[in-house]
């Protein structure tokens, strides 16, 4: 198995600049890499038993490949093979393949170590293969969005990084370990670093224009997977030191209540889908226990419905309401918008529940509220008005959509214990609050909420008044 490991993360990158050489077999490489990635976390699934391997013993680098990763390695799988499929019959370049298998293998990188220096590469590699995906529509807004996205994420990481060498000092290995001897100014950068590239709270106002602005199957990737490669080391760091983690699950309520409320206020679709993709990031990290499964399900879930959104008539909410979307768009967007609400029979049921019993105490009524909240959010679009008319998906959309929508169904087999009476019950009455509150109050009154914070000058400030409140944080332990 450690061979196979070697090969899984070694083949993207050699077929990634292969491509350059042989740029028609662009598409055929893309879509071999993320079979072999897909079959890959499959295996490690099926084994359960965890892949260690130690590369460099005199600075603690190294892999591990454990239950919590196998999510994360199938999301980006899953993910990518549908983007592969959907871009499949258009006229992008080799180029854009290239990136997508750097993209990836990256991803599949930084889900796999255990060290700051290895997580700090992959992390760089996949900020500036997430730019040039963005940017390559060459537009000049998103040429835009695209420099601010990897202006914000090159600083994070620069703190990071010194954080990174402070916890070498310490403990003479860059091992994830070496955070419980690590000083405090260590501990609160590194935080920093991975709240910002996650989209955490008030550190991820860039994540929505980022995301929105971008064409349909790049925002798939980006809120699908690419913003999970900061939460899995958040989660590793969590189930290490006690402190870490109570810092993870308050930050994890304040985001799941941030995105939920600025959701409400969005009317253009994928800016909704964005502000939710905050959000559900909360979930992600309030019970980090089972954070592996909930960022599966969301993923799926998310890059569905951001690959419909890119064949909408229009990203207005109001126009679509009047226009109605064609049944064929409209299916899989209500399958994958229901799954985002925990309805059972989808993967997003069982994440939630599993979630909600891992929460502790003081925790549950606020995340009670985002559920309820995040079923208002999907109410504005599961209620699009569908008609039997109109353009059909393209073939490769069918099979992109038809994997990450059976990937929902499948993933109900991680936990059929959660399938009891009273947790549906429970799912379905905060669907029919949801529900509610959307038809009562949502649909005909919002509260635009103010942009501000989205500024560039905005999002550096908040960077610096999040590594003072990291520093106050942790010196007061």
């Amino acid at each position: 198995m450690n061979t196979l490991t070697i090969g899984w993360l070694a083949g993207a990158f050699f077929l990634a600049f292969t491509t350059y050489l042989i740029p028609r077999f662009a598409k055929v490489f893309s879509f071999l890499v993320v079979i072999f990635s897909l079959g890959y976390g499959l295996a490690l699934a099926a084994i359960k038993t965890p892949v260690s391997l130690r590369l460099l013993d005199n600075f603690g680098v190294s892999l591990l490949l454990d239950e919590l990763t196998v999510f994360f390695v199938l999301t980006n799988a899953l993910i990518t093979l549908a983007v592969v499929l959907t871009t499949w019959e258009t006229d992008r370049t080799p180029f854009f393949f290239a990136q997508l298998l750097t993209l990836h293998g990256s991803l599949n990188v930084a889900f796999a170590v255990t060290d700051w220096v290895s997580l700090y590469v992959a992390l760089e590699v996949v900020a500036i293969s997430a730019f040039l995906l963005i940017t390559y529509s060459r537009q000049e807004r998103v040429l835009w969005v695209g420099l601010r996205y990897l202006f914000v994420s090159n600083v994070a990481m620069l703190f990071y990084l010194v954080g990174a060498v402070l916890v070498y000092e310490a403990h003479h290995s860059f091992d994830f370990g070496g955070l419980r001897v690590a000083p405090p100014e260590a501990v609160a950068l590194l935080l920093l670093g991975l709240l910002v590239k996650g989209g955490v709270f008030l550190l991820g106002f860039w994540l929505p224009m980022t995301h929105a602005e971008a064409e349909a199957p790049v925002s798939a990737l980006l809120s699908g997977v690419v913003v999970k490669a900061a939460l899995l080391p958040l989660l590793r760091c969590s189930l290490l030191m006690p402190e870490v983690e109570s810092l993870v699950r308050g930050v994890g309520v304040a985001t799941a209540v941030l995105g939920v409320v600025y959701a409400l206020g969005e009317r253009d679709v994928k800016r909704l889908l964005a502000w939710s993709t905050v959000s559900q990031v909360g979930f992600v990290l309030a019970a980090p226990a089972v954070g592996g499964f909930y960022a599966l399900s969301h993923g799926l879930s998310k890059a569905a419905l951001f690959l419909v959104a890119g064949r909408l008539p229009s990203r207005q909410l109001p126009q679509l309401r009047a226009q109605g979307v064609s049944w064929s768009l409209g299916l899989p967007w209500g399958l994958a918008s229901l799954s985002m609400m925990g309805f059972p029979v989808l993967a997003g049921f069982g994440a939630k529940v599993l979630t909600m019993q891992q929460l502790w105490p003081w925790q549950t009524g606020l995340m009670s509220a985002a559920a309820v909240g995040t079923a208002v959010v999907y109410g504005h679009l599961l209620f699009v008005p569908w008609r039997w008319s109109g353009e059909s998906p393209s073939s490769g959309l069918q099979g992109a959509l038809a994997v990450l929508l059976g990937g929902l169904m499948l993933a109900n087999g991680v936990d059929l214990d959660v399938f009891t009476g009273s947790e549906m019950g429970k799912a379905l009455l905060t669907i029919a609050l949801g529900w509610g509150l959307y038809w009562g109050v949502s649909r005909w009154w919002s509260l635009p909420l103010p942009h501000a914070g989205e500024r560039l000058e905005h999002l550096l400030g908040m960077m610096s008044l999040g590594l003072v409140v990291l520093f106050w944080w942790v010196w007061a332990w």
